[in-house]
């Protein structure tokens, strides 16, 4: 049997006693001890995204997995892709367990179908360019192991995020990131630390992901979507900085082309 740090009994006691500031206090001193936990983890995350990345330039995407808080952390990242980076919301996919209704409200039992991820994954025609990424803190979330263990049968890239060491979901994984934060601040609420983890390395696996895909020039977003007057101005400002055009001539190249490096492509094009 493996060891559930996630259920391991809270380091504080009679939180109710406490007041504001201790409570504030004591859960950022937890808090930062995630980021330690995910630099360690970097070795894992690494040898992930250097399989990912070849085989997204092959037409392979990105599946996110989990139930509850997991699942919606990486329905989040996947969300935040197509307007970060430009790319179709096809690229990157997070199903949750439960469906959409889970964003908001727990589906009850939702989690614990071994057979439905896999049949959620076969609705989007998964093959074996593609990658599942589970993601739960306890590691043995149902509804992700069983979609992990087809996904790898049948030729996936697998991996997972979890908190424990040695779990049932790591070991249908080729690359499982443990990311061992311990006991969380309230016992077992793994919405805590293991969430914020979970949201630092999904950050880490999707823009490193985009970046090695020629998504990102020097340190901008150059194929961002312009969905609201802050992205015009910046991506106005950012043309402006790498052609030394006017703003107001910028900002016409840039609504007529739609994104900063197709405007920056079609001038230099006609020089």
């Amino acid at each position: 049997m493996f060891t559930k740090i996630t259920e391991q009994a809270s380091l504080y006691n009679d939180l109710e006693k406490k007041s504001v500031l201790e409570l504030l206090q004591d859960i950022n001193t937890e808090d930062q001890k995630v980021a330690m936990a995910t630099q360690k983890a970097i070795p894992q995350i690494e040898k992930l995204v250097s399989q990912i990345v070849p085989r997204m330039k092959e037409g392979g995407r990105i599946f996110y997995m989990g139930a509850g808080t997991s699942g919606r952390l990486g329905v989040l990242d996947a969300s935040e892709i197509p307007p970060t980076f430009g790319m179709p919301p096809t690229y990157i996919i997070g199903l949750i367990a439960g469906g959409d209704t889970a964003l908001r409200n727990p589906v009850e039992n939702a989690e614990d179908d071994t057979k439905r991820g896999w049949e959620e994954l076969l609705e989007h025609d998964i093959c074996e360019l593609d990658t599942v990424i589970g993601i739960a803190a306890s590691g043995t979330t149902p509804y992700v192991i069983g979609a992990l263990h087809e996904a790898r049968a049948h030729g996936c890239l697998t991996g997972c995020i979890t908190s424990n060491p040695d779990t049932p979901m790591a070991a249908e994984c080729d690359v499982p990131i443990e990311m061992i934060v311990g006991p969380e601040y309230v016992t077992g609420s793994s919405r805590m630390k293991s969430g914020t983890g979970q949201k630092m390395i999904l950050n880490m696996i999707s823009t490193s992901v985009m970046i090695q895909l020629g998504r990102v020039k020097g340190n901008k977003m150059v194929n961002m979507q312009l969905s609201n007057q802050k992205l015009v101005d910046r991506g106005t400002r950012m043309i402006v900085e790498e052609l030394g055009l006017s703003y107001d001539v910028a900002k016409e190249m840039l609504l007529k082309y739609g994104s900063v490096k197709k405007a920056c492509d079609a001038y230099k094009a006609n020089l």
